[in-house]
């Protein structure tokens, strides 16, 4: 089972580390040393996860030239649902003008989903029952902040992004996958249902009313640094390979700092990832495909080459999966 095409889609809306800095206790230097980022961008008003889904769907059937009727099943990874029922992907397959295919919603933990999503995408193809499915990965992270919190209004950004997901030839296409989970540090990375006031006493609401996300990071860099790379080297070696056999590493952008120290932990060059955390901050599920989209995009990620997938975040929830990547001709069935 191969990865078809990668959809994408951005909110218009930029915004600099020097807005934010206007309303909250930090300035550019600070955020582009502890995290890289020097802009995000952030949905409007009455955009959700479904717009920036359907978007990214929409995104990834033109590239192949298909209509969203040609796809058998939808899977949507969001932590950030339009509502708590139904699934979300129902509304991103009713903006897509969609009818009639089976569609539901993967909560892996947001960030994720990026791994945990699309590894149900490929068992669901590998079924045979259907041929080609639309993992959809779409967050507005911004909509759960505490207009206050510094801590997560520096970091996260929002986006989407859609996996088509096709048969392939043996030999290509996505292989071996290790999902785990640490509910030991379940508190690390949460949305908290909780009512908050600010300095006077008045009442603090997100979009999503009295649910702000609660990140401690001190507690998710030492996690990432003190297992991922450890998690990595074991899963390489399992698969009967080494880390200089993985072409191209595309990681979770949660931190420019933290992506880098993977590498550096592991031995492995820079310059066998690429980051976008600089433009568009931590933007959970989407940004392991936004890399793969630049790493394609760029000539970096090309037909023949293996890419290793990593992804984690709340649960603390984390996983792997290598991609033999792969060109037309891999594929089984074939579309103009």
């Amino acid at each position: 089972m191969g990865i078809r095409a990668i959809g994408c889609h951005l909110p218009e809306r930029i915004v600099t580390n020097a807005e934010l800095a206007g309303r909250l206790p930090t300035n550019d230097a600070w955020i582009r040393e502890r995290t890289g980022i020097e802009e995000r961008r952030f949905s409007g008003p009455d955009e959700w996860s479904s717009d920036l889904g359907a978007r990214a769907l929409a995104d990834a059937c033109e590239q192949l030239g298909l209509a969203v009727g040609d796809i058998d099943l939808v899977i949507c990874g969001t932590y950030t649902p339009d509502h708590l029922l139904p699934n979300t992907a129902a509304a991103i397959m009713s903006k897509a003008g969609m009818s009639g295919t089976p569609g539901f919603d993967v909560n892996s933990g947001g960030c994720p989903g990026a791994v945990f999503a699309l590894d149900v995408g490929v068992k669901y193809v590998a079924s045979g029952r259907y041929p080609r499915v639309a993992v959809v990965l779409a967050d507005v992270g911004s909509k759960l902040f505490d207009p206050e919190d510094r801590t997560v209004g520096v970091i996260f950004g929002d986006a989407a992004a859609c996996y088509i997901l096709e048969p392939t030839l043996p030999g290509t296409g996505v292989g071996e996958a290790l999902l785990r989970s640490d509910p030991e540090h379940y508190t690390s990375v949460y949305a908290a249902r909780e009512a908050r006031v600010d300095g006077h006493g008045r009442p603090k609401k997100s979009a999503f009313g009295d649910n702000f996300t609660t990140m401690r990071g001190n507690d998710i860099k030492q996690f990432v640094l003190g297992v991922i790379p450890g998690f990595i080297r074991e899963f390489v070696l399992k698969s009967g390979l080494e880390l200089d056999d993985i072409d191209f590493f595309a990681l979770h952008q949660a931190n420019r700092n933290l992506v880098h120290g993977i590498l550096d932990a592991l031995g492995q060059p820079h310059a066998k990832t690429l980051t976008n955390i600089e433009r568009f901050g931590n933007t959970s599920g989407a940004s392991l495909p936004l890399v793969l989209r630049d790493a394609v995009d760029s000539g970096r990620l090309r037909p023949g080459r293996l890419a290793l997938l990593t992804a984690f975040g709340g649960g603390l929830n984390y996983g792997a999966a290598l991609v033999r990547w792969c060109g037309p001709d891999d594929f089984v069935t074939h579309t103009p």
